[in-house]
């Protein structure tokens, strides 16, 4: 059996300033992270860490925008066939 896959998802969005927050989703985000994480503490700690590492926190016309989210859908472990 594996480990348990955290349930939690780190979000890091960068967006346009033309976009309201409303507005900064996955699917307008000029910039995403997604990271799984095991608390609320560790997401926020860590979708600002990573945003700031990969260089895309706000400015020249960007911001950042966190969340954190459930999972929506547990990946299964497939276990190899015995031959």
């Amino acid at each position: 059996m594996g480990s348990v896959m955290p349930e939690l998802l780190a979000v890091a969005l960068v967006c346009a300033t033309t976009l309201s927050s409303a507005e900064c989703s996955r699917d307008t985000a000029l910039d995403v992270i997604i990271s799984p994480v095991h608390s609320a503490m560790e997401c926020m700690m860590h979708a600002q860490a990573s945003a700031a590492a990969a260089g895309l926190p706000g400015g020249d016309g960007r911001y950042l925008k966190i969340s954190c989210e459930r999972r929506t859908k547990l990946a299964s472990v497939i276990e190899p066939a015995d031959h």
